[in-house]
């Protein structure tokens, strides 16, 4: 029977690859996208979302909008990563059907609270505000969660917007707090494991070489978003970060990590937004992390590009 996911999102061009591979995998039922403010605003990457359903041929998935803006603190944007659109590179169909009225973290209480405990996982690959509120407004969520499997922070790797904070959890650290507190089994996909899975001209010329719809825009996503990292660190590709959490789902052989204490700082002007993991347990404190270190990246693409070519 297939896994039921909600995929929590800001797309950005490594989110819609994590989508594509959602879609592209029966062993997943994408139940829905739920847009958060991260990338760029929140109606924007709903909008993205929905073109991401277009190019896959999946508009029959719902897509809702959820918090505009952090817990405490203005918005926080990286449209200087992903480019105005948030999701720039290919040219990208229209959506052909209107987002849902409901509001996203109203659809996520209800939809936890209608099934069964435990049938339902997490999928975050943005801020973790819709998941926050949630959690605020309706506490008895909690114990219904399957999972939260997340891509956010970072420990070896150090910070992606400033020397000690990864970009999800720098926007929105008093939601990150809130979730990695919560009780909930979580599964943290950090830099550490991320920035390994680098495009290469090899790879991305794989996806060019698909032959189908999807694999085109993904090359020519990857092609745009790799160029800020590339620049940034040396590199001779771009790291996949989102699609991370999909894989770990279906194959979690591919990745490495162990059982830690993971907090998040929130009153420091200086580290705010960092995810502490005590990966060699000197604290004491309770574990409340699967915090992931390492990742196959040959293994990664190669389901990357199985699942991709099953699409349109």
């Amino acid at each position: 029977m297939a896994r039921k996911i909600i995929i929590d999102t800001d797309p950005g061009q490594d989110d819609a690859v994590a989508i594509l591979l959602a879609l592209g995998s029966p062993e997943l039922e994408v139940l829905a996208l739920v847009a958060v403010a991260g990338n760029v605003r929140v109606t924007q990457n709903a909008h993205n979302a929905m073109q991401i359903l277009e190019v896959a041929g999946r508009p029959d998935v719902p897509v809702y909008i959820g918090c505009e803006r952090p817990m405490r603190h203005p918005l926080i944007t990286a449209e200087y990563v992903h480019g105005s659109s948030g999701l720039d590179g290919p040219t990208l169909p229209e959506p052909t059907t209107p987002f849902q009225t409901q509001h996203g973290v109203d659809y996520i209480i209800d939809t936890l609270m209608a099934h069964e405990p435990g049938t339902i996982t997490l999928c975050c690959l943005g801020p973790l505000t819709n998941i926050g509120m949630a959690i605020v407004k309706a506490p008895q969520i909690v114990s219904r969660i399957k999972e939260i499997v997340l891509m956010g922070g970072g420990c070896f790797e150090g910070g992606n917007i400033t020397p000690a904070a990864e970009f999800n959890i720098y926007v929105d650290p008093e939601a990150a707090d809130l979730v990695f507190r919560s009780g909930v089994p979580i599964t943290q996909v950090p830099l550490d494991v991320s920035h390994s899975m680098l495009t290469t001209k090899a790879r991305v010329q794989r996806f060019h070489d698909m032959g189908n719809r999807v694999g085109t825009v993904t090359a020519e996503m990857l092609e745009f978003f790799e160029r800020f990292d590339e620049q940034k660190y040396g590199w001779e590709g771009g790291p996949l970060h989102d699609p991370c959490v999909i894989a770990y789902l279906l194959k979690p052989e591919l990745f490495k990590g162990r059982h830690i204490n993971v907090a998040i700082e929130t009153a420091s002007e200086l580290t705010r937004g960092m995810t502490v993991a005590d990966y060699w347990g000197v604290t004491g404190r309770a574990k409340n992390v699967n915090y992931l270190r390492s990742g196959d990246s040959d293994g990664f693409y190669a389901l990357l590009f199985e699942r991709l070519a099953r699409l349109p």
